[in-house]
């Protein structure tokens, strides 16, 4: 019912930039939040950081300063600016989508993109 693809990870050495984008298809309520998350290995999935279709955001303290979220809601579309990436955020980085369900309101139902791979070098 929700579709999610992310684009743009890649390999970058440390101190560069990567933009991560995340497009979302289906049946999207007007309300919901999208976020990123990543996963490295040996470690469990962690949230970088969501944003609300209203525009609050929340970033991992790891990412504050460096990375930026954003939006644009006609597009159903959400970006992840990182800059002055570090080796620590070697990850799969996955976008995320969680609404209350379409036909089944009293839920909130996650869809998740298939991961996109973030190498940091050092």
């Amino acid at each position: 019912q929700v579709q999610l693809v992310e684009s743009g990870g890649g390999l970058v050495q440390a101190g560069g930039s990567l933009r991560l984008s995340c497009a979302a298809s289906g049946s999207i309520r007007s309300i919901n939040t999208m976020g990123w998350y990543r996963q490295a290995p040996g470690k469990q999935r962690e949230l970088v950081a969501s944003a609300t279709s209203g525009g609050s955001t929340i970033y991992a303290d790891s990412v504050k300063g460096r990375f930026t979220i954003s939006r644009d809601n006609a597009k159903n579309t959400v970006y992840l600016q990182m800059n002055s990436l570090k080796p620590e955020d070697t990850a799969v980085y996955y976008c995320n989508l969680n609404q209350l369900g379409v036909w089944t309101g009293f839920r909130f139902y996650d869809y998740w993109g298939q991961g996109t791979q973030v190498t940091v070098s050092s």
